[in-house]
Formats: C-alpha cells, structure tokens, sequence
C-alpha cells in the first residue's frame, strides 16, 4: 500500500515536471530566450521519468502487475497530463491491497 501511494506521489510529480518544461520551460527558452530554464526543469523532470520506470519495475514484480497494466503504467509518463489520468487506476491498486 505504501509503495504504490509512493509510486502515484513519483508519478504526480514527473507529470507536473513534464507540463511545466512543455508549458512553462519551452516557451521561457524560445519566447525570453532563456534555454538555462529547460536545462534544469529538463534535468529534474529526467530524474523524476528514471525514478518513475524504476518504481513501476519494481511494483510490477512486487504486485505482480500484468504487462498490460504495466505498459498503459509507462504510456501515461509519455504523455502529457497521462500520469493524472492514470491516478485513478492506481488509486483502485492502492485501495486492492489494503
């Protein structure tokens, strides 16, 4: 249970990450001209997508989710406002191992 609030916690956080170097980084490098802002959110949103895949690993062998699961898991950090969407079939995981 834990571990998959921790997981939804990783996964709103690399979702925020991702909308703001889209929507706040992107057009500060290529509007202000300030590319240093997409470097560092870029970097920080990078560690949030690895911590990301490592967890989803590691719960889909500990929960023994099915590849399934896993690959739409993985899908919704690809895209933008996917890790939200998918919040609510991690939250039906969390309440199912409780």
């Amino acid at each position: 249970m834990i571990q998959i609030r921790r997981f939804r916690m990783i996964a709103l956080a690399e979702g925020s990450s991702f909308l703001i170097l889209l929507f706040v980084a992107m057009p500060m490098k290529y509007v202000m001209g300030m590319p240093r802002v997409v470097t560092v959110v870029g970097a920080i949103h990078g560690m949030l997508f690895l911590l990301y895949v490592g967890q989803l690993a590691k719960l889909r062998t500990i929960h023994q989710w099915d590849n399934r699961f896993s690959f739409y898991a993985f899908l919704a950090s690809l895209l933008p406002f996917g890790p939200f969407v998918f919040d609510k079939h991690l939250r039906e995981k969390e309440i199912a191992t409780n």
